[in-house]
Parts: C-alpha cells; structure tokens; sequence
C-alpha cells in the first residue's frame, strides 16, 4: 500500500501564519502537524512508501522536513508545480497527479495534510481488508449544527455508504467524512473516470460522492469519544489542538 499525504494548499484562511510557511509544517505541541500523521500510517504494516504532495511554493520545505524527519518508511516529496491558490490543482487533481507520475499500481491511503487525529488507523486497515473494497473514514460530530459545516455520510446496516452529502441543510446523519481513504488499486482507473466526466477536482469527498454510486464504499467509524479528531481550518481549532497535544 502506497500512502499520499495531501499538502498542496495554500491555508489562506491561516495567514499570516501559512503565509510563508506550509500548513502540515505549522508546530503543534513541539513538532511539525505532519510528524503525527507520519506516525499514524506507520502503524500500517502493509504501508511501504510515502508520497507527499505539495506545491512549488513549499517544496523546498518539505525537503527539508523530509530529510530529517525520522521515519522507518521511504518518503517520496512531489512538487505539483502550482504556485497559487488559483492554480492549484485540487485535492483529487494531486492524487492523480501522483498516481499518473509514479505509475502507482497499488492499494492507496489518502490523508489529508491538516488532519490531526488520536485514533489508531489499524482498525480501519482491518475493515479495509475485510471489505476488500474502498472505505472511508467517519467520525460522529454528534450534533445536526455541527454536521451541516461537514461532508456528511449515510450508510447502511453493514455500514455501506449509500448517501454522501457535502455540507447538507438538513444532514441525515451527524457521521462525518474526516480526509482519511483506502482505496485498492482499481481507483486510478475511476479516478481517470471521475476526471474524464467533469468530476470536480478539488474536494475529496466529490469523488467519494461519484464513487460510491458506481462501487461498493464502506465507512469505518471511529466513535471512541476520548480520541478526538482537528480539522485545521482555523485558529481556532489549531489552538484547541495545541492544548490537546501538549
């Protein structure tokens, strides 16, 4: 399995702090936010290298952490070559630009460069492995308010996502995709598809809307209320996680 790490965004709504600096590199309780999600995919045994995705604007930085960031899985940094928050090439533009350029022929972990996250993904593998199909992560934001600012999920009785819903008026359900995806190998196929079709490019859980149409897509839910989950969006939710971390 081949784990990408999404990191070519530009965190305008973090300046000045992402003004000069990457998002994923912004220091949470003492050490890059990436060094934890670096430490979450090694506990995935199947994992054998790691691509980071990012930007011509922050790629010499991400060399650089590459170069001393002290992991036990190869890390490949690929510069998407954008250099602006117009152009960039979109969360799903990234996967395929680095599916297409490493000819990757393998299962895939998808994450998101701003996750921060305390559960285990050793779980989720597992489901992964049992479905022998495409699952996403889920985590229950436990209130319908706080579900309409997510991309919010409906499955079935063997947790089969059979709705998907970005950021809905009435949410069906306070289960919320979180940026994390295993998707076996068939996806740079679909994705090609996805793409071919005037599938938008951009945002994650488009795709997964398109795909679960098309193929079975199962949700593993992490519903353990002491592992909290930040989406880094905001200052907000940094400081929360820099209070959490430390």
């Amino acid at each position: 399995m081949k784990a990408i790490i999404l990191a070519a965004g530009y965190g305008t709504r973090l300046y000045p702090l992402t003004k000069d600096k990457a998002k994923p590199l912004l220091d949470v309780a003492g050490k890059p936010m990436v060094n934890y999600i670096m430490e979450k995919i090694a506990e995935v045994d199947s994992v054998d290298q790691v691509f980071v995705v990012t930007n011509n604007k922050f790629y010499n930085q991400f060399l650089e952490w590459s170069n001393n960031c002290n992991s036990s899985i190869p890390i490949k940094v690929l510069n998407d070559g954008t250099l602006s928050n117009e152009d960039r090439l979109g969360a799903i533009g990234d996967v395929n630009f680095v599916l297409e350029k490493e000819d990757v022929d393998d299962d895939i972990m998808i994450i998101n460069g701003d996750n921060l996250f305390q559960f285990s993904l050793k779980g989720m593998n597992e489901t992964f492995k049992q479905k022998n199909n495409h699952v996403i992560s889920l985590y229950d934001v436990k209130t319908m308010d706080e579900a309409k600012k997510f991309g919010i999920v409906s499955v079935d009785s063997d947790n089969k996502v059979i709705e998907f819903k970005e950021k809905p008026e009435q949410p069906k359900s306070t289960l919320a995709s979180i940026g994390i995806y295993f998707y076996t190998k068939d996806i740079r196929n679909l994705m090609n598809q996805y793409l071919k079709e005037g599938g938008n490019a951009d945002r994650t859980g488009d795709l997964v809307e398109w795909l679960h149409k098309k193929e079975h897509v199962y949700g593993h839910v992490f519903d353990d209320p002491s592992e909290k989950w930040f989406d880094i969006g905001s200052f907000e939710s940094l400081d929360a996680a820099n209070k959490e971390y430390s």
